[in-house]
């Protein structure tokens, strides 16, 4: 099948602004550069000239950032997803939301094919490509860097300055960004040594802790079906109330993280992390699942939490068995309603108050001082049997210490 019109997943940035010329010289064909605002700082403006003035047919933005947080973010924090213990999804989650958008502009512009910018080393091509697949399986996938000759980034300045094609990355700032609303993520040149601590003018968007306020900071958070709702009292919108979380969280130095992660394409990778308002808002509500979720169905639900985050991460978000676990994981939230106040400190978000109409907490079951609800003679009986296994197997001398 040829190629009749291509919509490119476009950033303005160095390779997709080379992908985007390469398109159209490669295929003759209109290509319709494609930007989504997912709360990353971009001049829009300049990004739709460029686009433009690079080529493409058409330049199209869509500001994704309600459906980013309500359709993305606060489903996948409803189910604790986090990826080997530390990673928080922040580009995983949004490359899925970008390529449903990419899917439903490609039919709404007639184009036959859909194109990105991730390259052959990582999970950025799973997860566009999955989408695709998933969202329209007739649509051709073109992906530059596994089938072009531009193999190295000087390959593509070269090819950028004969196209006179402006070239955004320097010496001074030599790092691989991913910006949006979750968080910032930064790989490349000197954190290709995973022994290398990052200089501290990398960072974009938290206080670090040793700079952070002197004085904590509290807020209190508001939680109705595992979801946030209000901040201190007051009803917000999703997208406010996580933007204000991003804040207050950021500016105490909350949601750096150093990771060498395994990617799905079977390397490991190192890069560094800044998630402020998920950091926090992961905090406050395991902190409110405490007094919220029987003990059993908790064990359950954190039992899948690794397969959610496994698959989150390695780009099945549209797939059934996400789908299913995501009905699992809601269905623990239905009773997930209360308030958690928070304190801030120098990079520490620490929990100090939670409270529910809904709460397994009993303080006449909990208390230290006499009570008339709990016979503590009972538990005699509960520890030998429970004991009785070990009993036998300490009479047959099984386990030598």
């Amino acid at each position: 099948m040829s190629v009749e019109k291509i919509v490119l997943a476009y950033s303005g940035g160095l390779d997709t602004s080379v992908i985007l010329k390469w398109l159209a010289e490669e295929y003759k064909c209109p290509v319709v550069a494609y930007a989504a605002n997912i709360g990353q700082k971009e001049d829009w403006a300049a990004i739709e000239k460029k686009g433009l003035a690079t080529g493409a047919e058409k330049v199209i933005i869509s500001d994704l950032r309600k459906e980013f947080v309500e359709d993305y973010i606060f489903p996948a924090y409803r189910a604790n997803g986090i990826y080997e213990g530390s990673y928080l999804l922040g580009t995983s989650l949004a490359r899925p939301l970008i390529a449903r958008e990419q899917v439903r502009i490609a039919q709404q512009e007639g184009a036959n094919a859909v194109s990105h910018g991730a390259t052959g080393k990582g999970n950025d091509q799973v997860r566009f490509e999955l989408g695709y697949i998933s969202l329209d399986p007739n649509l051709q996938i073109i992906a530059p860097w596994r089938i072009w000759d531009l193999t190295s980034r000087a390959k593509l300045v070269q090819f950028a300055e004969e196209h006179h094609i402006p070239v955004p990355v320097t010496k001074k700032n030599p790092y691989s960004c991913d910006e949006n609303l979750l968080h910032i993520s930064y790989e490349g040149g000197l954190l290709e040594d995973p022994w290398n601590e990052p200089d501290e003018d990398m960072f974009k968007w938290t206080v670090s802790p040793e700079k952070a306020p002197d004085k904590a900071t509290y807020l209190e958070v508001e939680f109705k079906n595992g979801d946030p709702v209000a901040l201190d009292g007051n009803k917000m919108e999703p997208l406010a109330l996580f933007t204000r979380l991003n804040d207050l969280a950021a500016a105490n130095g909350i949601g750096r993280l150093d990771l060498v992660e395994d990617r799905f394409v079977g390397m490991k990778s190192h890069g560094v992390y800044e998630t402020p308002g998920g950091t926090l808002l992961r905090e406050c509500h395991r902190t409110l699942e405490t007094i919220c979720l029987d003990r059993e169905v908790m064990k359950i639900r954190d039992s899948l939490i690794s397969h959610y985050s496994e698959l989150v991460y390695n780009g099945f978000w549209f797939s059934p068995e996400r789908e299913l676990l995501q009905k699992t994981m809601d269905e623990t939230q239905k009773v997930v309603n209360g308030v958690v106040r928070m304190k801030l400190y120098k990079g520490n978000c620490t929990p100090v108050g939670r409270k529910s109409a809904e709460s397994l907490y009993r303080e006449d079951v909990a208390t230290f001082e006499e009570d008339s609800v709990y016979d503590q003679g009972d538990a005699t009986g509960f520890i030998r049997l429970n004991g009785l296994r070990l009993k036998i197997n300490a009479k047959l001398n099984r386990y030598k210490r």
